[in-house]
């Protein structure tokens, strides 16, 4: 899997018209199947080394930060495991979950620090999403996240594909695009975001076979949750 994380701190204002508006963002995640795949991912036991790694890599750059955050937002991280490495550093972290209309309710200029991991993949309006952070930081805050991105599950999709087309005669969505490096920089240029920084952390996990590899999406909360995707079972040849 390859992780994509974006961050920095922005200072230039942000037009009201920019804000999320689902009617009219391209429709590709059932949010709410969303939520209830993470909900049983929690309940079966989740599987976390990615967000441990993600926790720990954020804990380091804020380190080197020093300044003093005192408002703080953790934007739709799957459980509670962000936190805790960072927790120390705050007296409090403001926690907003997972919802249907991608709506922050975050009141502008009321945040020095926006925090969020691996959730950002499956948003259906990134660019107003990133545009309400903006409104919601103050002058020289920061976002700092975490999200999917590039060549992530390419294996998965390549084999999905070609099983698909040569069996099927045709191919149905299986796993979702994810944002190329040089687009997520755009998106935060075009939030108004100033300084964006952006860098990719490539992670190589092996799995003897498929299965085990779809075990841990599943304790991911990370399946397919496409709104185009196949309600049927695939039809073996």
């Amino acid at each position: 899997m390859l992780k994509r994380r974006i961050a920095r701190d922005g200072a230039a204002s942000v037009p009201t018209t920019m804000a999320s508006n689902p009617s009219t963002a391209p429709m590709l995640f059932d949010r709410a199947l969303l939520r209830a795949r993470l909900n049983r991912a929690r309940r079966g036991g989740p599987v976390t080394f990615l967000l441990d790694r993600v926790a720990e890599d954020m804990e380091e750059r804020l380190q080197a930060v020093t300044r003093d955050f005192s408002d703080v937002a953790d934007i739709w991280t799957p459980g509670d495991l962000l936190r805790k490495p960072v927790a120390d550093r705050f007296k409090s972290i403001a926690r907003i979950e997972p919802d249907d209309t991608e709506t922050l309710p975050l009141p502008p200029e009321s945040l020095d620090l926006a925090v969020s991991a691996l959730a950002f993949q499956f948003v259906n309006d990134l660019p107003g999403v990133l545009a309400q952070i903006r409104r919601a930081l103050r002058p020289d805050g920061l976002l700092l996240a975490a999200m999917l991105g590039g060549d992530t599950l390419t294996e998965l999709r390549q084999s999905f594909a070609e099983a698909e087309a040569e069996c099927e005669g045709g191919v149905s969505p299986r796993v979702a695009p994810f944002a190329d490096l040089r687009d997520v920089g755009a998106l935060l240029q075009r939030a108004g975001f100033a300084l964006p920084v952006t860098d990719v952390d490539g992670v190589v996990v092996r799995y003897d076979n498929v299965f085990g590899l779809m075990a841990d999406l599943r304790r991911m909360g990370a399946t397919n949750i496409m709104i185009e995707r196949r309600r049927t079972p695939t039809r073996v040849a």
